[in-house]
């Protein structure tokens, strides 16, 4: 998997998981939050932009990004289900490579681009169900800026 770093450039997934343990090693004694969220845009192609985030709790973050191009996914319904899968597949490779390396402590949270106003109202349980059925935190909007602020950011 190839992420970008907007202060650091391209980097594999080894970097990306090697540098976010980096960060939190640098104030080992603050809070530290981790998300994933994806976000989608539909065009000729549909984008999904999957943002990796570390949350310094109240002192800013450090984010990575990929960015994958899919065709014939139009439907806002299989759009939403493959962003919020993911995310979970992002999330779980995350979460079993941090443990590896002995990591078993971060807090992890899922961002879903859905909330109760508009289109994705219908789809919450089914989508925060999948979610917490798989063991993670799930957020939807206005909760859920990994993927409506961080990876839309990157759809466009």
């Amino acid at each position: 998997m190839h992420f970008t770093s907007p202060t650091k450039g391209a980097m594999i997934w080894e970097e990306v998981v090697d540098d976010l343990l980096a960060y939190i090693a640098e104030e080992p004694e603050l809070s530290y939050k981790l998300i994933i969220g994806t976000d989608s845009q539909v065009r000729e192609e549909t984008y999904f932009v999957t943002a990796v985030v570390v949350h310094r709790v109240g002192k800013g973050a450090r984010y990575y990004y990929r960015r994958k191009m899919y065709e014939n996914i139009k439907s806002l319904r299989q759009r939403i289900f493959m962003e919020a899968a993911t995310s979970l597949e992002t999330a779980s490779k995350l979460t079993q490579d941090l443990a590896a390396k002995g990591h078993t402590e971060l807090d992890l949270e899922i961002h879903l681009d859905i909330g109760r106003n508009g289109e994705t109202k219908e789809m919450i349980r089914d989508i925060v169900g999948m979610i917490t059925g798989s063991g993670f935190d799930a957020k939807i909007k206005p909760y859920s800026c990994g993927a409506s602020t961080v990876a839309d950011k990157y759809t466009k």
